[in-house]
Order: structure tokens, then sequence, then C-alpha cells
């Protein structure tokens, strides 16, 4: 059985425990409990705090984490990742008060800093040759400055709203970060055989993000045309139907290039567009 190590509560507790249910691992999220089972798959989930996670998996006590790639560069365990998972986004960042004037990273020689994430940030000061003084916090980062506390603060920016709110400034984007897979290096072959299944489920669900199944019929004598605005995952299906001169078109389409796609659709005569969400995609 594989034990994972998962955050225990936010934004990456939530966007994990979705992506287990769409990939059919049920679990029992109900009770406030350290470690779950899932009842259809050999997986067990083990909720701690973020930070933990790395050290967890490096040690062996589980045997995968999904973790925020700031906290695994951060903390620097011997863990191996093993897929990146494209949700919780955000990057980490220096800010300053909004009425500072900023001129370049030589603006932070002689300051102080405050931050959650002194490795990273002591290596991006380092690379730049500045020297700073970096005071640690664990919490609200981002009220340091306002209480006198630190010139600026280095901290994760998803929105920039809570930035805005404490009156203060992006000012340079050290590390762009999302969630990790992470494993253990030393997993047994049998483990390595659960894991494989468990990647193939996640790359179902993640190939079918932000994907429509379209349907469409079309004039026969117009499918050349139709087919060479359609980039779908492979050639698109084609089906003749009962009324003569017309065919049946199936297809893939990316959200993103969706609505322009059908417009150019449209303006080549196909008619009765079906959309239809997909859940997951096996490539």
């Amino acid at each position: 059985m594989l034990r994972i190590a998962v955050q225990s509560k936010g934004r990456l507790f939530e966007d994990t425990m979705a992506l287990l249910g769409e990939a059919d691992i049920k679990l029992s999220t109900s009770k406030r409990t350290l470690l779950t089972q899932a009842g259809n798959f050999p997986v067990e989930v083990l909720f701690l705090r973020d930070d933990d996670i790395p050290q967890c998996v490096a040690s062996g006590v589980a045997d995968l984490g999904i973790v925020g790639e700031n906290e695994f560069v951060e903390r620097r365990e011997d863990a191996a990742i093993i897929y990146r998972l494209g949700f919780s986004k955000c990057r980490l960042s220096l800010a300053i008060h909004k009425e500072e004037t900023y001129d370049g990273p030589q603006w932070f020689n002689g300051k102080k800093i405050a931050t959650s994430y002194p490795v990273i940030l002591q290596e991006y000061l380092d690379r730049q040759g500045i020297s700073a003084d970096i005071h640690v916090i664990t919490g609200s980062v981002e009220i340091a400055p306002g209480i006198g506390l630190a010139d600026a603060i280095f901290d994760i920016v998803s929105s920039g709203s809570t930035l805005i709110s404490n009156n203060l400034k992006e000012v340079e984007v050290v590390m762009k970060s999302e969630a990790l897979l992470i494993g253990n290096k030393e997993m047994s072959e049998e483990k390595k055989n659960i894991l494989e299944e468990l990647l193939f489920r996640i790359e179902a669900v993640k190939a079918a993000e932000d994907k429509k199944y379209v349907l469409m019929n079309a004039p026969t004598d117009r499918l050349d045309e139709i087919i060479s605005v359609l980039p779908g995952v492979k050639s698109p299906t084609i089906m003749p139907l009962a009324t003569e001169g017309w065919s049946s078109v199936h297809t893939v389409l990316d959200q993103q290039c969706f609505w322009e796609i059908i417009g150019k659709l449209k303006a080549l005569g196909a008619q009765g567009i079906l959309v239809i969400p997909i859940e997951k995609m096996i490539l």
C-alpha cells in the first residue's frame, strides 16, 4: 500500500482531494483524522502541515507527498520530483511599501526582509550580490513593514490582493511554484507498481482539463476546410449522415481556442454543434 502525505488544510488540500476524487480514489474526510485509507485503491493518505511533507517523504514515513514547489525547494530534502501537477500555482516575490521608489534589486542592500523562506531568499540575495538582514517569520509576513518590523517582505503571491490590502507592491518575482508529486527514492517494486497505476489515473484526469468534446453536422463538400481549422488531439472522427451531402464530425478542442474555432466552423457551414465536457482522457 502507498502512503501519500497531503497538506491538512488550505487551497492545496482542496485541490489535492479534488484530483484524487477525479482519479476515483475514494477517501473519507468527514472526520478529522491523521490517516485515512482509500476504500477502492491501495492508498492511504497522511494529513500533515505542508512544511513537514518533504521530510516525511525523504525519510520514508510516507512514500509520496503532494506539496508546493516552494516548500520542497525551501526544505532541501532528498526526495524525487515525480510529477508536476499544475495546480495551486503561485510565486515567491519580494514586495516593498507602495510609496517606495524601486530602482532594482540593489534597493534591498542593507534592508531588513521578513520571510518564511529564508533559504530561497538567501540564495537569491547571494546571486544578486546583496547584503540584507533576513528576519524569519511564521505566519502573517505581509504585516511586517506596516508595524516597523521589516523594510520589505519575501512571500507567496497568488492574486496580489493581500499585498494591496497591506499597502505593498510586488517588485521582484524570485520563483514560480506549483503543486508537485514527490516520492521517496527507496520505494519497493510493489509500491512502484501501485504508483504507475496512480500516475496513469492522474495523467488521464490532467489530460482532460480544459478540453471539450465537440460534435457537429458539416457539409461534406467542405470537410477539408473544416478539418484544416481543427487542432484536435488527433484526426477528427467523420461519419456520413442519413441526409446526403452531410457528415458528422467529432473532435476535441482546447478551451483556450474554443470560441475562435467555433466561429470559423460556423462560417464554414457547420450546424448543430454539440459541446460535451470531458471527465478523463486516455492518450
